[in-house]
């Protein structure tokens, strides 16, 4: 007797098969703009489903090492990375996955919307990236942060460029070290102090405890001014090269100078993001360059990069949540069971249509997040900065938590392949339970939310939003406007009863489901945006998504008989 084996057939192309990825961007770009941006991004499509699946594959058969010294003795805390790892750094700069919204042609032909381009490109590239986005997501937030009128000139012109350099010989990423053990996202306890030199760098001093992209040729550090006071706003934002300031090296070079006072203690074992190094880090007077004044309270302008690096965890969420479901679809569709294929049976086509249900209202929230972002940065409209405020922690902790529960569905659609490890499906539930965590935990987001509310009446623009999508949604559904009617009042009752008294232990403890529920409303809001715009796969998400999320119903029964719509 033979012995059976399952073949399981790559997804199709993510370009060209995504009809809500395509119907979004010929809305957003127009249709001429989104002609402009269809070479680039069926160049990234190819490159995905080639060359850079089989990068992943050995980015993540070979996780990086940490060599302490050389052969000689001396120490150099050199990170070892794969070939694939080395792809999908150089893919990131040759795509401009990063340089892309800084480019003055991408902004001369997309203008803010060139955000929305950078969008679809993370769409496409990070599911499979070997977490490389997590690098990239860093780069633009140090890009943007660099790119603030208080930052001088010099550096400025010494990193950003490197940063938005699309040669791969050029490019580099940025890391972020923020964290301390005894803080972590209590900013308020970071010890690491920095004082000034006589040439006008500093040198810090403190350690660091969760250093990601720690290959990176810069990162961007918080320290304490010396005799800056307590507490987190006098933070203040430094660079530090991760080589000697006079190496020409890029990422990851193996013989590049280590900065002196820089010491790599250990590469966290990390749940997933394997592929990705990551370090304690210990700084003994390392040299740095200060972003901005440090004698001005610097936390707020440190905020410019986190909100980058949430709207980009928003992406890399509702990413791994589409290519998931390409590969979960794949399979049902040549896996038979019980005597027919798999993907016939209405269980299981009620599954995969709630779980692209999911996934279409991620893509929508994080989307939007990213358009806002470019209104900010090249219209620098007022309007949009105060719907970021709350849209971009919204956005993080809304999807990073979809996440987590569309990846452990998908690996359970594999069945007990799903749980073996060289078949790469585990990979898909491992590396979603970062995006919960990082730049702030669910409940750290909420209260992130919770202030904006309050102090910053952050509510205002979504409930106007939600107010718009009922007078959008009812020539698409009376019902559908009915439950965005009652939920924007619902809402607005709450948010008042919150800033009457927002810090009562009854408004702390729900501030977990008031975020959440915002965000499940905003989104749908968004969805029946792009419906009326003429998309009847979104129409039929907004209806689905709101009775499943806004009235919390079953829709099995029509994801069911809709899966081929909605995937």
């Amino acid at each position: 007797m033979s012995r059976f084996v399952q073949p399981v057939p790559p997804p199709v192309d993510p370009y060209a098969d995504d009809s809500l990825l395509r119907s979004w961007l010929e809305r957003h770009l127009g249709p001429a703009g989104h002609a402009a941006a269809k070479g680039r991004l069926a160049d990234l499509a190819a490159d995905v489903t080639g060359p850079l699946r089989a990068a992943h594959a050995d980015a993540e058969a070979h996780p990086p090492t940490l060599v302490r010294y050389d052969p000689w003795g001396a120490r150099v805390d050199r990170i070892d990375t794969s070939a694939g790892w080395q792809a999908q750094r150089a893919a990131a700069a040759r795509h401009a996955v990063v340089a892309l919204p800084y480019l003055p042609d991408a902004r001369g032909t997309w203008g803010a919307a060139a955000r929305v381009v950078q969008h679809a490109l993370l769409h496409l590239y990070g599911p499979e990236s070997a977490t490389f986005s997590c690098p990239v997501a860093m780069a633009d937030g140090a890009a943007a942060l660099l790119s603030l009128p208080e930052v001088d000139n010099g550096v400025r012109d010494a990193w950003l460029p490197r940063l938005i350099s699309t040669d791969p010989a050029v490019a580099i990423t940025s890391g972020q070290w923020m964290t301390e053990a005894q803080g972590g996202s209590d900013l308020g306890r970071s010890s690491t102090i920095g004082r000034p030199a006589a040439d006008g760098s500093w040198r810090l001093t403190g350690e660091k405890w969760f250093c990601s992209a720690a290959d990176a040729a810069m990162a961007v550090a918080l320290a304490r001014p010396e005799g800056a006071g307590r507490g987190s706003r006098v933070l203040a934002p430094f660079l530090v090269p991760r080589y000697a300031v006079d190496s020409p090296l890029a990422d990851g070079a193996a013989s590049g100078v280590p900065a002196p006072g820089v010491t790599v203690h250990r590469l966290k074992d990390k749940l997933g993001t394997r592929a990705l190094p990551t370090a304690e880090i210990g700084l003994r007077d390392a040299y740095a360059l200060p972003l901005g004044d440090p004698a001005i309270p610097g936390l707020v302008r440190a905020m410019t990069l986190v909100v980058v690096t949430r709207v980009h965890n928003a992406a890399a969420a509702a990413g791994g949540m589409r290519r998931g479901l390409a590969y979960a679809r794949a399979y049902a569709d040549v896996r038979h069971v019980a005597g027919g294929a798999l993907v016939s049976s209405p269980l299981h086509r009620a599954t995969l249509g709630t779980l692209a249900v999911d996934a279409a209202g991620a893509f929508a929230l994080a989307g939007h997040a990213f358009a806002l972002l470019g209104r900010v940065e090249v219209g620098a409209d007022p309007d949009a900065a105060a719907e970021l405020r709350i849209v971009a922690p919204l956005a993080k902790l809304a999807t990073g938590r979809l996440a987590v529960s569309s990846a452990s569905e998908y690996v359970e659609s594999f069945g007990g392949a799903g749980y073996v490890e060289d078949t790469g499906v585990p990979r898909l539930l491992r590396d979603a339970q970062v995006l919960p965590i990082w730049e702030g935990t669910t409940n750290v987001l909420a209260l992130d939310v919770l202030r904006a509310l309050t102090r910053e009446d952050a509510g205002a623009p979504l409930l106007a939003r939600l107010a718009a999508a009922v007078d959008l949604a009812r020539p698409l559904s009376p019902a559908l406007a009915d439950t965005l009617a009652a939920t924007a009042a619902q809402l607005g009752d709450t948010i008042t009863s919150v800033t009457a008294d927002p810090g009562s232990p009854t408004v702390l403890a729900g501030a977990r489901g008031l975020a959440l529920r915002l965000a499940y409303a905003l989104t749908a809001a968004l969805l029946v945006e792009h419906a009326a715009w003429g998309d009847e796969q979104a129409a039929l998400t907004a209806r689905l998504w709101a009775r499943r999320w806004l009235r919390h119903e079953e829709i099995a029964e029509d994801a069911h008989h809709h899966l081929d719509l909605l995937c």
